[in-house]
């Protein structure tokens, strides 16, 4: 069944020039609509073909003039992406050319999709359910193998498969207490009883099991976001060039050289991290300076992981020792640059702070490899057990499944204490309602055109 009448098309492709561009349609109309702009001389019209890819031109319907040579993919419902009748226009992938091409198929009556509808028909029409649907905007903005790996598995539908097997667990828990609700007559048996706390039980602890793992998972999915912090010409760009292996941020000798953020991804064992160099850290009463330090010490906050960097050439200054004070609290690792100089700094003060210190060079990239897998392991200190089995990368499933994790533990006070079964039931709806919300088995529009509204327009 559809559950939408009106026809959607389409750029599916980066905009800009490129090999191929293509141009989707979808909906009852689709074929209809590609048949008045695609003549092909040997192959016919498009509604009498089989389920094929065509040759032909996309031209004007009024003049028949050529707009493009094209190859047009033909997939009928049900057996497409949105389940829908779809077709898919390659054109040569120059601006120009797709534009006009979804122009015309816009004046035969199609309309522009909004942002994620094709996915968003996909799941209304049965195709995928919505966490599905969520791992397709991951899959799109995976950054590293890791994070494609961990995508890929939700959108086969582990995570909704595991899901599944819970909520039919609590559904027989569920229907057991309102078969004795409908029947006051009988009253639920003690073991009964003990025996729907354990089960409850079991099934929290496995709901909990993955609620846990989103805390390192989420990484793969928006990136470990990692500042590095420090006074004026400690070494912070070079360490980020360094690092990313290519000139990122201007180096020069002149303090206060970087004023903003510069961000780039960096891939550490299929981690994908934000690296973050900030403007130098120091007291200052220029204003261009000033809001460079604010946004540098609002980075250090918001960050997960701080590289607070010391110039080891250097005696420790009060500013030094002032952003040692910052970090205290804060999940953090101390590197010392310029280990290809001569030491001048004392590290009596950071060593009293109980940190890990690792002296590095973005000169001779001695000790990089080693402040890699700091990063990496300080991070993940679990990763490598959960790595095997399905994990929650997505923050909405996460609260989702502690919700769901809330109301069993009230369940089961509630049966232990003997309240009225109804209350019990209450709680275990509750529990499935969230779960159910992960999956879409329960749903709001709110909810709907939050997810969808961060895909692109043609997916």
């Amino acid at each position: 069944m559809n559950y939408f009448d009106d026809t959607i098309a389409a750029i599916s492709t980066p905009v800009g020039q490129g090999g191929i561009g293509i141009v989707r349609i979808s909906g009852t109309k689709s074929i209809e609509i590609a048949d008045k702009i695609f003549k092909s001389k040997k192959q016919g019209r498009l509604s009498n073909a089989k389920p094929s890819m065509l040759y032909g031109h996309v031209v004007y319907p009024v003049n028949g003039n050529v707009i493009d040579e094209v190859l047009v993919s033909v997939m009928r419902s049900p057996n497409s992406y949105t389940k829908e009748d779809v077709v898919e226009i390659n054109c040569h992938g120059g601006m120009i050319s797709v534009k006009r091409i979804l122009e015309i198929i816009l004046e035969q009556g199609a309309r522009l999709a909004e942002p994620g509808e094709f996915t968003k028909r996909a799941f209304l029409n049965g195709r995928i359910n919505l966490s599905q649907a969520e791992a397709v905007l991951d899959l799109i903005n995976a950054k590293t193998d890791e994070s494609m790996r961990i995508a890929l598995e939700q959108l086969k539908g582990g995570l909704s498969e595991r899901l599944s097997v819970i909520r039919k667990a609590l559904i027989e828990i569920c229907a057991s207490a309102e078969a004795y609700i409908d029947f006051p007559e009988d009253e639920i048996e003690i073991k009964t009883g003990k025996q729907m706390i354990k089960q409850i039980k079991e099934i929290r602890h496995e709901i909990e099991h993955l609620s846990r793992t989103f805390q390192e998972a989420r990484f793969f999915r928006d990136g470990l976001s990692v500042a590095i912090i420090g006074r004026p010409n400690v070494g912070k760009s070079s360490l980020l060039n360094a690092l990313l292996k290519k000139d990122k941020a201007i180096v020069t000798e002149i303090p206060g050289t970087t004023r903003d953020l510069i961000e780039d991804y960096l891939n550490i064992n299929g981690l994908p991290i934000r690296m973050m160099d900030t403007a130098g850290i120091r007291n200052s009463d220029e204003t261009i300076e000033k809001e460079g330090i604010r946004r540098s010490l609002n980075a250090m906050d918001n960050a997960d992981f701080i590289i607070a960097m010391f110039d080891g050439s250097e005696e420790m200054t009060e500013d030094d020792i002032e952003l040692l004070e910052k970090v205290k609290d804060k999940n953090a690792v101390i590197a010392v640059s310029k280990a290809d100089l001569p030491p001048r700094i004392s590290t009596d003060i950071i060593q009293k702070t109980g940190r890990r210190c690792l002296y590095i060079s973005a000169l001779t990239g001695d000790g990089l490899e080693d402040l890699k897998s700091f990063i990496f392991n300080s991070n993940l200190k679990n990763w490598k057990e959960e790595r095997e089995g399905i994990v929650v990368t997505n923050l909405r499933h996460k609260q989702a499944l502690d919700r769901a994790s809330s109301s069993l533990e009230k369940a089961a006070g509630l049966l232990s204490d003997n309240q009225p079964l109804e209350i019990f039931s209450i709680e275990l709806r509750d529990a499935l309602d969230s779960i159910g919300s992960i999956i879409g088995t329960v749903t709001t529009e709110d909810i709907l055109d939050k997810i969808f509204s961060d895909f692109c327009i043609g997916k």
